[in-house]
């Protein structure tokens, strides 16, 4: 794996001890992929995952890695296990909340939802990144993150998917190539890409969007589970020896 830079903390008491200091309140509320962002998904939703994927890491990357920074120099004792678990009992926490992001029913609350949720699950994954000393800002977390939400199965056609998503964002303007084309269809294309990138069925956010209080449910359920998951496979990517 390329752009490796580790760096080790002393610590040898469980996780949770010396984690559960550090309040839940403090944890910033969710929030979502800028507005340039969800215009380049919506002129090109077939590539919506290796855009969402290449602006995390150059938007997201610097906040991971300041935050590792901060972290490691307010708490010496935290290893790398002990920041991980740090930024996925946040992140998953973040992910409960995502469902009530846009406040929107049917297709345009599902595509926001999904697109929130994809955004926080990609924090997540440049923090633990950060957490076992890898650089968060390296283009090689894109392919990682491409891989780890299973949108590629491996990282070679990781690596030229965001190739073509980089040539195209580089050649096209906002909105550019939509005239004449459904807009619902391409929301449902945009919402499918997504849904398939955050770890949850399509199919389950629009019951969740359709039925007044189910998300209250199955969005947070789903939602935390997607991102414990990916969690899961992100550490045991990043962990040295893995």
């Amino acid at each position: 794996m390329v752009g490796r830079s580790r760096s080790k903390s002393p610590g040898s008491d469980p996780v949770s001890d010396r984690t559960q200091a550090l309040p839940e309140s403090s944890t910033p509320p969710a929030d979502g992929p800028p507005g340039t962002l969800w215009a380049r998904m919506k002129t090109d939703p077939e590539y919506a995952p290796e855009h969402l994927a290449l602006e995390a890491v150059r938007r997201l990357g610097p906040q991971a890695r300041a935050w590792a920074a901060q972290t490691r120099a307010e708490r010496p004792d935290l290893d790398p296990d002990a920041l991980a678990h740090l930024a996925t009992r946040r992140f998953t926490y973040q992910a409960r909340l995502s469902g009530a992001i846009s406040g929107a029913v049917g297709l345009p609350g599902t595509v926001v939802d999904v697109g929130v949720l994809a955004w926080t699950q990609a924090r997540m994954v440049l923090h633990l990144a950060a957490a076992y000393g890898l650089d968060p800002t390296h283009p090689a977390r894109a392919t990682e993150l491409l891989v780890l939400q299973r949108v590629h199965r491996v990282a070679e056609s990781a690596r030229l998917a965001l190739g073509v998503a980089a040539g195209r964002e580089r050649a096209s303007r906002i909105f550019e190539g939509m005239a004449g084309r459904p807009l619902a269809g391409v929301m449902l294309r945009l919402g499918a890409k997504l849904a398939q990138m955050a770890g949850v069925k399509a199919t389950k956010r629009f019951f969740v969007k359709l039925v007044p209080g189910a998300g209250l449910i199955l969005g947070t359920w789903a939602n935390a589970a997607a991102t414990k998951h990916l969690a899961q496979r992100a550490r045991d990517m990043y962990r040295p020896g893995h």
